[in-house]
């Protein structure tokens, strides 16, 4: 069947007098399930009903109809709160299989199945009419940026590309994972030895292992480029030239302004970034679940032959015989004392006779000073051209002390630190996540005429002015 993989009750919520509420919910759970900085699919439960409670708080529900399969009391009563609103969401996104629950200790976690997780993402596609390219994963990505990189006038269009698919093999390695785990599951579900192998080759062996673990293992994987995707993108950050040609080039392809082709561009760049450097963690979490998963299957192999057919209600039966005698009709068995069945001598395995390793001489390796000299200097550079929101934005309000608003040419440039801090002072908010509350505490407005600052800049002029709200922080300070 064509939805054999999904739950039967999964369209009710779409299908209900709730759905536009449903709809604008499962939308912010994408962009919960689907970021990029998510190493762990395991959100938090607590996470989870806020992310709902935001959407409801932004759609402004106040109207709620009753839905198939609600309580006699569900059905009278009508939420009178968002707290309520979101109990109500989240438990019928449980119910109907949206979303599935694991205890861990304490703690409740919460995560998409791979079939939901994959209907998700087509349904927000479709919903944004998003252009997708589905390519060769990391070697696709390295091709584009060279593309990108090499003519920026003529073929910059394939960074776009190139995010798109980076984004695509990151959501490809979760699904792997949550592929593992949910084999996993089904093998311990099972207590038929010859089903267990039989479902770790049929699954495992020929769909996850041969098409895609395996790939990512071998000598030649495609993550030996990794290095030389991140190079490019570092040195593509800092080339003003090509950015600013990729940055027309974005403005024609798409058929925007100047400030969201530049947005375009910076954020493609740094999703990329984000996800290869991450990719380590990722890998590292299938290697642990695909290590349970083998050893599950190789101690099954490892007792199947061990039993005999039928032992297990045998056994069974002399036990209950056993259990209806007196203590004095029992014998005594003394078999065990002599034969030693729980001694050390009875390991299943012999002892590996030990190898006695050869003398050889350890001799300390001096490094040059000069080395380790130049080690310092390539280290503190690297430090002071590192990119980190509070150091522009400490450097930002050493412009603004007794004033509300500064022009480029009111900014100084008197070291490393300050020309880097100046470059991304105009581009906060394409720094991702963490320069968000920064950025939204200034406004930037761009003039059309050029300026040339501290000599060493030449820009376009703009003005940037510190938020109300950001002025009372200020002198609550």
């Amino acid at each position: 069947m064509l939805f054999n993989k999904l739950p039967d009750d999964l369209f009710l919520p779409l299908s209900g007098q709730n759905r536009q509420v449903y709809q604008a919910v499962l939308t912010s759970l994408a962009d919960l399930f689907f970021d990029e900085d998510l190493v762990d699919p395991f959100v938090p439960k607590d996470l989870v009903r806020s992310t709902i409670e935001a959407a409801v708080v932004r759609l402004g529900v106040r109207r709620w109809e009753p839905e198939e399969g609600d309580t006699e009391e569900e059905q009278q009563e009508v939420p009178r709160s968002t707290a309520e609103y979101t109990s109500r969401i989240y438990r019928r996104l449980v119910s109907t299989g949206w979303l599935e629950e694991e205890q861990r200790i304490y703690r409740v976690y919460v995560l998409l199945s791979p079939a939901n997780s994959f209907l998700l993402r087509t349904l927000v596609s479709i919903a944004n009419l998003e252009k997708r390219s589905y390519g060769g994963a990391v070697l696709n990505v390295l091709s584009s940026l060279e593309s990108a990189v090499n003519d920026p006038v003529g073929r910059g269009i394939t960074l776009s590309e190139a995010a798109q698919t980076a984004a695509d093999f990151s959501a490809h390695l979760t699904d792997m994972m949550l592929g593992l785990r949910e084999l996993k599951i089904n093998l311990s579900l099972t207590n038929n030895p010859q089903e267990i192998v039989r479902n770790f080759f049929d699954r495992f062996v020929e769909h996850i292992l041969v098409s895609d673990y395996k790939t990512l293992k071998t000598k030649n994987n495609p993550f030996r480029f990794r290095q030389q995707i991140l190079s490019l993108l570092r040195e593509l950050q800092f080339d003003t030239i090509k950015l600013q040609q990729l940055i027309m080039h974005y403005q024609q392809q798409f058929e925007v302004d100047i400030h969201d082709a530049e947005a375009r561009v910076h954020q493609h760049i740094n999703r990329i970034i984000r996800i290869f450097d991450s990719v380590d963690q990722r890998l590292a979490t299938i290697d642990d679940f695909r290590y349970r998963l083998e050893k599950r299957v190789s101690d099954t192999v490892r007792y199947m032959d061990k039993t005999t057919p039928g032992m297990a209600s045998r056994l069974s039966r002399v036990i209950a015989d056993i259990a209806q005698k007196a203590g004095r009709e029992i014998p005594r068995v003394k078999s065990l004392e002599t034969v030693g069945f729980l001694a050390p001598g009875s390991v299943r395995a012999p002892i590996k006779r030990r190898i006695a390793a050869e003398p050889r001489v350890i001799t300390k390796q001096e490094i040059d000073p000069k080395v380790l000299y130049l080690r310092q200097l390539f280290k503190e550079y690297k430090e002071r051209r590192e990119v980190k929101i509070d150091r522009v934005e400490a450097y930002l309000e050493r412009h603004l002390i007794g004033r509300d608003k500064a022009a480029a040419k009111d900014f100084e440039i008197d070291s490393i630190e300050d020309y880097i801090c100046f470059s991304y002072i105009r581009h906060m908010k394409s720094m991702g996540k963490k320069a968000r509350k920064t950025s939204d505490r200034y406004n930037i407005s761009f003039n059309e005429n050029y300026v040339n600052v501290a000599d060493m800049v030449e820009c376009r002029d703009f003005c940037i002015t510190r938020k109300e709200h950001s002025k009372d922080v200020l002198n609550a300070r």
